[in-house]
């Protein structure tokens, strides 16, 4: 080898080893700043975003919460392919990455509130009439302009029969009633902190069970029903067809913070309780 070809050879490992270097601390950082303190207030976090496959995987599991959790810190918060196995297995292996990072815990407890406390899909399944459905889209953030332009909080699941006071929307978790009555925008909603934390927010119903404020409720009680309210002031129906918007809200530093509902509302969309409709 000539001496020429040998400096060649000794700068190209000079460089490959900074560059391998450098990767590393880059990819500590990108785990650092996915782990940052602020992390569930990024738009990256509260988009929810886990596919499809994921999705699936999570279908088999009681306690999707550290699933989730660990997906979106792997997956750069569902914009990047994962290379472990989708499998109890996989997720172990890429746990331990994970654990002993700072604000772990708090991200955790975090992702288990929004995900391991639903139980039940908010729209009761009617035993007489199978034409009686809903149908959602991933609307999260989607354009709104009543009170001013602003992202869309929360996910609407559109009556198949746009009939006022005919489905029953059900509580997705146990918790305790945390606030009702009208709201321009939500019309009469209903709020149910959950014992995780999390709060789930109905709005546009048309009526209520009977609930008031501090009372409990369990998984699948009737909160109301749906409708059209909202929009103006008490009392205002009409101005958009029937439907339930569906919010979830965490609290980091005591900032109430709003997560995409779409994914956990496709993760529960089989779990219904069966309930009898009258017209």
């Amino acid at each position: 080898m000539s001496k020429q070809a040998c400096y060649l050879s000794v700068w190209i490992i000079i460089i490959a080893f900074f560059v391998s270097l450098w990767s590393g601390r880059l990819m500590k950082q990108g785990q650092i700043q996915r782990l940052s303190e602020g992390v569930i207030s990024t738009a990256e976090f509260r988009e929810q975003n886990i596919g499809e496959e994921m999705l699936d995987f999570l279908k088999e599991l009681s306690e999707p919460g550290k699933y989730v959790g660990i997906y979106l810190l792997e997956s750069k918060f569902g914009y990047q392919e994962i290379t472990n196995e989708l499998s109890e297995e996989g997720f172990l292996k890429m746990s331990k990455r994970w654990e002993k990072k700072k604000n772990f815990h708090t991200y955790l407890k975090v992702m288990q509130a929004i995900w391991d406390d639903v139980k039940y899909f908010p729209i009761a399944k009617s035993t007489n009439d199978p034409k009686l459905t809903v149908s959602y889209t991933n609307s999260w953030m989607g354009e709104r302009n009543y009170g001013g332009k602003r992202g869309h909080e929360g996910c609407d699941l559109m009556a198949n029969k746009n009939q006022r006071g005919l489905y029953p929307v059900l509580s997705m978790t146990d918790g305790i009633v945390e606030k009702k009555g009208w709201l321009e925008k939500g019309g009469y909603r209903i709020g149910i902190k959950a014992p995780g934390g999390a709060y789930f927010y109905y709005a546009h119903l048309d009526s209520y069970a009977e609930l008031e404020v501090g009372d409990e409720v369990k998984a699948g009680d009737i909160l109301g029903f749906m409708g059209d309210s909202g929009y103006g002031p008490e009392g205002t129906v009409g101005q958009f067809a029937v439907h339930l918007h569906l919010g979830i809200y965490i609290y980091p530093h005591d900032i109430e913070t709003s997560v995409n509902p779409y994914w956990v509302l496709r993760y529960i969309e089989k779990s219904k309780v069966k309930c009898y409709t009258e017209e």
